[in-house]
């Protein structure tokens, strides 16, 4: 009887401490595989970086678009941005302009 009690408490403490050591695991691997890991932060760190560099190139790009769009305006039209953009848009040509037709395959 002694044997058993004893048996029974050694086998209660290890599976405690097995239990323990699993939860601590599982928990451990998750603190660098979750969601929310050191892994994650990593790629949300390296998605941070491209997505400003993307941010400054936009607003790069939205730069030289308000400037073209400023030299249309009506209070100061740039009589050569003017003349290029009605050219392109009714696709017309100055009778002085040399003019390359290309034919399609």
């Amino acid at each position: 009887m002694v044997r058993h009690t004893r048996l029974k408490s050694l086998l209660t403490g290890l599976v405690l401490y097995a239990l323990a050591a699993l939860m601590i695991g599982y928990f451990g691997v998750n603190a660098y595989t979750g969601k929310y890991g050191l892994n994650a932060r990593q790629e949300l760190d390296q998605e941070i970086i491209a997505l400003t560099s993307e941010l400054v190139r936009l607003k790069k790009e939205r730069a030289e678009g308000e400037q073209r769009v400023s030299s249309l305006r009506s209070s100061g039209v740039d009589p050569d941005m003017l003349d290029e953009r009605v050219r392109y848009q009714l696709d017309y040509a100055n009778p002085r302009d040399l003019v390359k037709v290309i034919k399609p395959n």
